[in-house]
Order: structure tokens, then C-alpha cells, then sequence
């Protein structure tokens, strides 16, 4: 132990030696992931063993039957029992015992489950997932009260050893997709997971640079359940929040719980000016710069859009893209700012650079205007990196349109429709149920259906139950 773990140098590994019936048994741990409490029982345990029991040849059986707690097992694998430790349980050596003694009184520093601030709901539950993957389960457990509901742990990195729960429900999920993400659980190579579920995610998805993403993230216990009622498979990364909901098409991205704790009607009214504000958010500055430079595509009644006389002194397209580049850094400016200085920084952004830089000349009033709408609707995506990947298709339609115009702006929106339409999540189609059409699923995800009408699941997950 002094070797392989370092007790005695480490000063998180210690252990403890107690004289039970004249054998010694040694307590092994780490300082700040078990439970002080429990420690301190079972070493009274032990210790009391001295005062009530005498036949010391059958100090093993006394050990293994005072420890009182539901969660103990025995080993014969010294490393395996060193991951243990390690991990945050107690193992215990009895000397001329050839197996170690595991008792689980793991207490992992965190906080407790609390709304996520990027899916924020007006009515609804207000806890989260933590980075304790012991609460995560046992949140999704709480909602989901199946039997069948299983979470299996896979343990990857060799030196970080970092856990990873594969849930799904087993008469649900796709028995194929769970061996395929197994198998890359598995030949993942590597010391550690230190960005946990953004690492694993590039591990068994392999994009590339393709920015739309793969998979969903979420950190809601409400929003995993309906997916795993559905026939996905949901990963989970010790130290992480965020979930991993696989399989997953473009459509999974652009809904949010909220909509599902409204009516139906107040539902479908959402998520359609999501749908719109998403839309916008890419076309908008384009389609705005178009019109701008090719005035004789504007009927009459429209003459007024684009900056029809004083442009500034700064060229339009460069306007544009400076301006969009500067929401950009606003936004991660606001992220690295303490919450105190957070409205004064708001003041900076609209006084300084908003009114003055109009008032210099150096930006025309419309261009801050549609690239204010432009950053409203990425903030409207409810996924995070979707709403990135789409301001990056929108800056590369504006280049297009500049450098090409009309022809431009047509051939790079339909590079942008015929890109999403190739991309595959674990072989299911990106922008299913469009391509390939399916008209009920495609009903369901513009239409807001109330609970007791929407009986199907979805068949991309090839769930084994009733299918869309």
C-alpha cells in the first residue's frame, strides 16, 4: 500500500491498525471522500469485538459479521481493490486472509441538486443533476420506478479511472445501440477523462470538425426520464452535470421542457417562436445583407430595408461581422465577470459600444439592430452548442453573400440544409422525421400533442414497444 498508493506520504491516504483478537486488521482510506461517521461506527465495531467474542480462530467470520452496512462485498484483486480505495471506499486486510474486505462509505464532496441555469423552467421541479454520479442516479431512479431500469458502470482511463453509467430501460432500449456504445466505452485509450462528458462525447461520437452536435446534453432528472421512457440511452460522467441522451436528431435540440408544462395550445405557441427565433437567428443578418446590396429584389412596399444612404465609414459586410464578433465577446466577456460587475458590464455594452459606436459612424443603426435580433434568437436555442454551430453557418452565409451575392447566399443555405441532412447520430438520420419523411413524427414535433394523446415513441430509437 505504501508502494502503489503512497499511505504515508499522501496525506489523504491513511489508514488505521486495530488488534481484533490478537490478528491485525488494517483500515484503509481517503481523507475527504468517505463518510467520518460511518468510519468512526465501524472502527467501534471492530473494536468491541474484543470485549464480547474470544475464539480467535474464527476471527474472519466475527469481522464480516460485525460490519454492519448494506453495501460490502470481498475481493481477491489487490488493484481492483485499490481502485476501490481510491474511489472513496474503506478495505480492510485481515492478516492471513487472502481476500480484502470493501465497504462502500463513500461521501463525495458537491453540492446539492439545485435548477440548472440553462434549462430554467417558470413552473416545474427545481432540482438538478450534480457531479455526484451516486445522486444522479438516484434522482432518475426517483422518477423512475421500473425494475427494468438499469445502470451499469464502466470504469475508464487508466489512471483516472473515471466512472461512467450506461442507463437505459431494458425492454425499451435498442439492444444493438447499447452494445455499440459499450464497445466504445471500452476501446477508449487514455490516462484520464479530465473534461469528463465533453471528452467522452468525442471519444465514442468522432465528429471531427462537424460543429452541430451529436448528442444531447441535459441536466434536468425530468427531461432524462422522458427520453429513457422513449427508448434512448443516457450516459452518465462522474464529476459532470450534464448527461449525455443518445440517439438524437436536430429536432431534440430546438425543444425545451417548458413546453411541456404549459397546455397544448400555450405549448405549440412556444415552440414555434423558438422554431422562428432559431431561424432567424441564422438567415436574418444574411438575408438582410442581401436585400442591402441587391436592392432590385425588393418590392415597392419594402424599399425602406437596408441603409438606403449613409452607410458609416466602415464598409457593411465589415460592419456586420465586427458587430457579431463583438456580441460574441460580450457573451463570454459576461461569463468570465463576477455577478456583481454583471449589470455594469450590460451598461458598457449598450451605452458605449451600442450608442457611440452609432453616433461615430462607425456602425449604422440597422446593422446593431438585426444583429441584436440575430444574438436574441441563438439565446432562444435551448442547446448550446447547437445555438454555436448555427452562428457559425450564419457567419458563412454572410461571407458567401458577400463575396458572390445572390448566387452566394442560395448555394450556401443549401450547403447548410444538404450538411445537416448527412450527419448520422449512432446511424440514425439527423434530420429525422424530415429526412426521411415521416409525416406523424413530424406532426408530433411542430404540434404540441397533450400527454394521454402522444402514446407512440419514436422509431429511431427501435424501441420494442409502440413506435411513430
Amino acid at each position: 500500500m505504501r508502494e502503489h498508493v503512497g499511505v504515508g506520504v499522501s496525506f489523504d491516504a491513511d489508514f488505521r491498525e486495530v488488534i481484533i483478537l490478537g490478528t491485525k486488521v488494517q483500515l484503509y482510506f481517503v481523507n475527504g471522500l468517505c463518510d467520518t461517521t460511518i468510519l468512526v461506527e465501524l472502527l467501534k465495531s471492530l473494536v468491541r469485538i474484543n470485549d464480547h467474542e474470544s475464539e480467535s480462530m474464527k476471527v474472519v467470520d466475527i469481522v464480516r459479521n460485525r460490519i454492519v452496512h448494506q453495501q460490502f462485498e470481498e475481493l481477491d484483486d489487490i488493484n481492483e481493490a485499490i481502485t476501490k480505495l481510491l474511489s472513496g471506499l474503506v478495505i480492510i486486510f485481515i492478516d492471513g486472509y487472502d481476500k480484502v474486505m470493501i465497504v462502500d462509505v463513500r461521501s463525495y464532496p458537491g453540492r446539492s441538486p439545485e435548477e440548472p441555469d440553462t434549462e430554467r423552467v417558470v413552473r416545474g421541479s427545481r432540482d438538478g443533476y450534480t457531479e455526484n454520479i451516486i445522486q444522479n442516479t438516484a434522482l432518475t431512479r426517483r422518477r423512475i420506478r421500473d425494475p427494468r431500469l438499469r445502470n451499469e458502470i464502466i470504469q475508464v482511463g487508466d489512471r483516472s479511472k473515471t466512472d461512467i453509467c450506461i442507463s437505459y430501460i431494458k425492454d425499451l432500449a435498442d439492444p444493438e445501440l447499447i452494445d455499440i456504445i459499450k464497445q466504445e466505452l471500452k476501446s477508449i485509450k487514455t490516462d484520464g477523462l479530465s473534461m469528463a462528458d465533453k471528452a467522452l462525447e468525442e471519444y465514442i461520437v468522432k465528429q471531427g470538425f462537424n460543429p452541430f452536435p451529436i448528442v444531447r446534453y441535459t441536466e434536468r432528472p425530468d427531461v432524462a426520464s422522458v427520453h429513457l421512457f422513449e427508448g434512448h440511452v443516457i450516459l452518465m460522467v462522474d464529476t459532470s452535470p450534464s448527461m449525455i441522451i443518445t440517439p438524437t436528431t436536430f429536432f431534440h435540440h430546438v425543444q425545451h421542457a417548458e413546453e411541456y408544462r404549459q397546455t397544448p395550445s400555450s405549448g405549440t405557441f412556444v415552440r414555434w417562436i423558438r422554431f422562428i427565433g432559431i431561424f432567424v437567428s441564422i438567415f436574418i443578418l444574411p438575408f438582410w445583407y442581401l436585400l442591402s446590396i441587391e436592392q432590385n429584389l425588393l418590392p415597392e412596399a419594402l424599399q425602406f430595408i437596408g441603409p438606403n444612404e449613409n452607410t458609416g465609414n466602415v464598409p457593411l459586410f465589415l460592419q456586420i461581422i465586427l458587430a457579431d464578433v463583438g456580441v460574441e465577446l460580450l457573451r463570454m466577456a459576461a461569463i468570465h465577470t463576477p455577478t456583481p460587475l454583471s449589470t455594469a458590464m450590460g451598461l458598457i455594452a449598450a451605452v458605449l459600444i451600442g450608442d457611440i459606436a452609432i453616433s461615430a459612424g462607425l456602425f449604422t443603426g440597422e446593422v446593431i439592430l438585426y444583429v441584436a435580433v440575430a444574438a436574441v434568437g441563438s439565446y432562444a436555442t435551448p442547446s448550446y452548442e447547437l445555438s454555436i454551430a448555427n452562428k457559425l453557418a450564419r457567419i458563412i452565409i454572410v461571407l458567401a453573400t458577400f463575396a458572390f451575392n445572390l448566387p452566394g447566399f442560395v448555394i450556401t443555405t443549401t450547403l447548410y440544409i444538404l450538411s445537416l441532412a448527412s450527419v448520422k447520430s449512432f446511424n440514425t438520420p439527423y434530420l429525422w422525421p424530415f429526412i426521411p419523411f415521416n409525416f406523424r413524427a413530424l406532426r408530433q414535433i411542430l404540434i404540441r400533442y397533450s400527454v394521454p394523446a402522444k402514446e407512440t415513441r419514436p422509431s429511431i430509437t427501435h424501441a420494442k414497444q409502440k413506435k411513430d
